[in-house]
């Protein structure tokens, strides 16, 4: 008699249930979808707003001169190009997202600041990053950590590879005050598709983009998770009445 097949495993895409492992390949879809529009969808979707989290996540990073600096999902590297002038010709910074379409327009984009010298590029999962223990200062992580399918176990690499000292950066759309949820909820599901068929001409994709945000977790389970990771001096900051999160915390 022929044993049963085991149920398989399942994780959230959006709010679709999929076999974990294919998320990872359908979240790379969506960016080789957006990857030629995504800097101009950002300033529409966020109405600018997006460079102010950002510059807010640089300067609570603190990078110094000779700093080593890992910006997982880094994408097309807002942070990475900030981070490189910081840290200097004495430092350097990866780049890092699992999309080689994002990639490749960081690395024009770095090229085009004249950014050179100190920055690499790398096509790798956060789940499983191909770095040795304690090789960073610094790592970032910016409207990635909602894709990654594992999560505990991208923290968990983040934690092994920062250094003693090292501090980690989460910067996450997260759960916004209760007084402002009904607007949020309707331009969430009602603009930011219309916006990404107008300008990127795929509504999917930011139909995608509403869901992953309500299904990351809330501010106090994402602490609580950096906690388990082994991550010390845990807080977040809301952004925006909370429609962005930034997490922070140390390896000791």
């Amino acid at each position: 008699m022929s044993k049963p097949d085991r149920p398989t495993e399942t994780t959230h895409f959006g709010y679709q249930d999929v076999p974990v492992d294919a998320k990872a390949d359908l979240v790379r879809g969506v960016f080789d979808s957006v990857a030629s529009r995504y800097d101009i969808m950002n300033d529409l979707m966020s109405v600018g707003m997006h460079r102010l989290w950002k510059r807010r996540t640089v300067g609570e990073a603190r990078v110094k001169p000779g700093h080593v600096v890992l910006d997982l999902a880094g994408g097309t590297g807002d942070l990475a190009r900030k981070f490189a002038r910081l840290v200097g010709a004495s430092g350097y910074v990866v780049l890092a997202d699992i999309n080689a379409a994002m990639l490749e327009r960081g690395r024009c984009r770095l090229v085009d600041a004249g950014v050179a010298g100190n920055f690499s590029i790398a096509q790798l999962d956060a789940e499983k990053l191909p770095f040795a223990d304690g090789s960073f200062d610094r790592v970032t992580i910016s409207f990635g950590l909602r894709n990654v399918t594992d999560k505990c176990a991208a923290l968990a690499e983040m934690y092994r590879v920062l250094r003693p000292g090292g501090r980690v950066l989460i910067l996450e759309f997260s759960t916004p005050a209760g007084a402002i949820k009904p607007a949020y909820d309707l331009y969430s599901f009602k603009v930011l598709p219309l916006l990404g068929k107008l300008v990127a001409n795929d509504d999917d994709s930011y139909q995608y983009l509403a869901e992953s945000i309500r299904m990351h977790p809330d501010q106090e389970t994402l602490l609580g998770m950096m906690q388990d990771a082994g991550f010390e001096r845990c807080r977040f900051q809301n952004l925006s009445a909370g429609v962005v999160a930034l997490h922070t915390a140390y390896r000791i």
